[in-house]
């Protein structure tokens, strides 16, 4: 207000002017405008409560996450504690410094010990191989010998041989050089030795033994030709008597002309079969001892088969001659053999194991009396 104020007289009246009336749509403009205003500002604080809400539900859950991060660190802690006691009670059942020293001391005695023992049965073992193998060395010569002396097996023997000189060398020991001068010597005897074929002779003998059956033609038997007299006389006449007589007669008489071959009479079916058994028996005997190198007994029986031959049978007859000068040329083939004696050899290498095992025992005694002064320490 103002300090001077008008009279009111000389106020003057106002003329009512006529007024332009507002465009009727001025206050609804003003209204859409507030009503707008209010929604946002009520968006605005509906979001800003559902933000405050949700940062106080992630509070809560980071809460709760870190209660449950403390009791997990509780029970850690817990559990530290614990082992803590646990490892303390052990430190106290531990012995002393001067104990564990002692301990220690015994331990290092101990794989000391060991590294020894270890040695020592790694050298046994060692010498346990090569002993089996000696011990094969020494069982393959006795086979040998074995071969030679019951069945003159040199081919066999050889083999056995061989194989006791490869294990005398895989020893690689110069202790062995008398047992393999031996073996060797005994190897160039076998190889100089001619095995007989004893297979070959049997074998031979069985095919003369099948054989001994086709000899049936023992002598020449006078076979009607029809050249007899009854050809040549005819019935009634004197001579046809005569002719009959000469033919009947023939059977049992008959002329040779030939008077320088050997002629044997005819024998029966019964002693032909006699005859028979005989050659064949004398023939398996004779197959047996060429099996079993027994000369005796193969020229015996060899001997009796050719007297059989000889003494049944027409030596001018192509089979039993033919027969007579196998069994001649089986007779001359030798079934036996001179072998070499062993006997020298295995006593070679029987001294030579008895010297390895002297040496083996000598070097035992100074592992033995270190093992003893170990266990009456460790008694104590």
């Amino acid at each position: 207000m103002s300090e001077t104020a008008l009279p009111k007289d000389d106020v003057q009246p106002v003329i009512d002017a006529p007024v332009d009336a507002p465009p009727p749509a001025a206050e609804p403009r003003r209204g859409n405008g507030l009503a707008i205003l209010a929604l946002l500002l009520g968006a605005a604080g509906v979001a800003v409560g559902g933000w405050g809400v949700w940062q106080v539900r992630h509070l809560q859950a980071n809460t709760q996450n870190q209660l449950s991060q403390v009791q997990a660190l509780s029970d850690q802690a817990q559990t530290l504690k614990l082992n803590e006691q646990r490892l303390t009670e052990r430190l106290g059942q531990l012995p002393g410094a001067d104990e564990l020293a002692d301990r220690q001391r015994l331990v290092t005695q101990l794989q000391g010990d060991q590294q020894r023992l270890n040695q020592r049965l790694e050298t046994v073992l060692g010498a346990s191989r090569k002993d089996w193998r000696l011990a094969e060395a020494e069982h393959l010569l006795r086979l040998a010998s074995l071969r030679l002396s019951a069945l003159q097996d040199v081919t066999s023997a050889q083999a056995l041989v061989q194989g006791a000189d490869e294990i005398l060398r895989e020893q690689n020991d110069p202790g062995s050089f008398a047992a393999r001068e031996q073996v060797a010597k005994t190897l160039v005897a076998l190889r100089s030795t001619a095995q007989p074929d004893r297979t070959g002779l049997f074998l031979r003998l069985g095919a003369l033994r099948d054989q001994v059956v086709g000899l049936t033609e023992l002598a020449p038997e006078y076979k009607d030709r029809g050249d007899s007299l009854l050809g040549l006389t005819s019935d009634g006449d004197g001579a046809s008597r005569w002719a009959q007589w000469w033919d009947q007669i023939s059977r049992y008489i008959r002329i040779d002309f030939n008077a320088d071959k050997n002629v044997r009479p005819l024998l029966a079916g019964q002693s032909l079969s006699q005859v028979r058994l005989a050659l064949s028996l004398s023939l398996e005997q004779a197959q047996w001892a060429a099996l079993n190198g027994q000369t005796p007994v193969y020229t015996q029986a060899l001997a009796e088969a050719r007297d059989v031959l000889t003494g049944n049978f027409n030596p001018d007859n192509p089979q039993s001659k033919i027969m007579l000068e196998q069994v001649a040329e089986l007779s001359k083939q030798p079934v036996t053999v001179n072998t070499p004696d062993l006997a020298g050899t295995l006593s070679a290498v029987q001294a030579y194991l008895e010297r390895r095992n002297v040496n083996a025992e000598d070097s035992v005694k100074p592992f033995a009396k270190p093992a003893a002064s170990t266990a009456q320490e460790a008694t104590p």
